[in-house]
């Protein structure tokens, strides 16, 4: 019987990083996600895998057999999806070895309805989904497999805002209504490059950065970003957490790097260095982004579900 899962994708306001170690973040779930599609194939003890892009373009396609889940083969480095995918695999059948030993093999199709290449969480998506086909914990399955936050699963599960925070490695997840009377001046705008965000939290985890005091300030800023509902307080707040992350990771803010005469607020989202940042203006800034190279530039109404 064919059934199918869906999951949404993901922004992360504020906490990048330092919700790693128990900072407050604000997530929000986006319009655009992944869907998974798995159908029943009679003894063929395999997984027939094929991914879709957005535009109906083939990015991975593979034939996998069991064998190769259950005992995680592993290919050369530049097999990297198939690896992946193997691993995460091979996790959900240690979760739930059922699924996979009852079975006679499986069609499995995947469809994102954003471009691969935006950040918005290909591989939380996949992960919360497999999830839900092999009826497992997510949270779980992330950790033994992919490893970060599980902001991202709170996302894929939630079809609001949420704040997220890690207490003792247990997610605490608050649904709230973030949907500023501002939002007419708030936009997304994508940096043309793909941030790989488990290489992210392995670089910032490698640095041992010491963000102890740190938190209960990050902690109140994403507590007001939150609650105001004056566009000046929030783009100061935003200011605010941009300064105190890019001396907490020793980077150059996005502003700073690309856009120093920008006359508004750039604020990086998740990973630095790349995929979406969110842009405070009180003038529609697409012609500014244009003219520096950035042409995906999406208004809050349209990205945030």
């Amino acid at each position: 019987m064919k059934a199918t899962f869906y999951s949404n994708g993901k922004l992360l306001i504020t906490g990048e990083y330092v919700v790693l170690d128990g900072a407050k973040a604000l997530a929000i779930p986006t319009k655009f996600g992944q869907y998974l599609t798995v159908e029943p194939v009679l003894e063929s003890w395999s997984l027939e895998w094929i991914s879709y892009n957005s535009d109906g373009t083939i990015w991975f396609e593979e034939t996998l057999p069991f064998s190769t889940l259950i005992h995680k083969e592993r290919f050369p480095e530049s097999h990297t999806i198939k690896n992946t995918l193997v691993e995460i695999m091979h996790e959900a059948y240690l979760l739930n070895p059922t699924f996979i030993t009852k079975s006679n093999g499986f069609k499995v199709t995947t469809q994102l309805t954003f471009p691969k290449n935006w950040g918005l969480g290909t591989s939380s998506t996949l992960i919360n989904n497999i999830a839900q086909w092999a009826n497992v914990d997510p949270f779980l399955l992330l950790k033994n497999s992919f490893g970060g936050s599980g902001y991202d699963i709170a996302c894929a599960k939630n079809n609001t805002p949420i704040l997220y925070q890690l207490l003792n490695n247990i997610p605490y997840i608050e649904q709230v209504n973030f949907n500023p009377i501002f939002s007419e001046q708030l936009y997304f705008l994508y940096l043309n490059q793909k941030q790989s965000s488990k290489t992210a939290i392995t670089h910032y985890l490698n640095k041992q950065v010491k963000v102890g005091q740190n938190i209960s300030a990050i902690n109140q800023l994403t507590s007001q970003i939150v609650q105001t509902q004056n566009v000046t307080d929030f783009a100061l707040l935003l200011e605010k957490h941009e300064v105190l992350l890019s001396k907490i990771l020793e980077v150059q803010t996005v502003k700073e790097a690309y856009f120093s005469d920008f006359k508004g607020i750039v604020k990086s989202l998740g990973a630095w260095g790349g995929d979406f940042v969110l842009v405070v203006s009180k003038e529609n800034p697409k012609a500014y982004f244009e003219s520096k190279g950035f042409s995906t530039l999406l208004p809050f109404a349209d990205m945030v579900l």
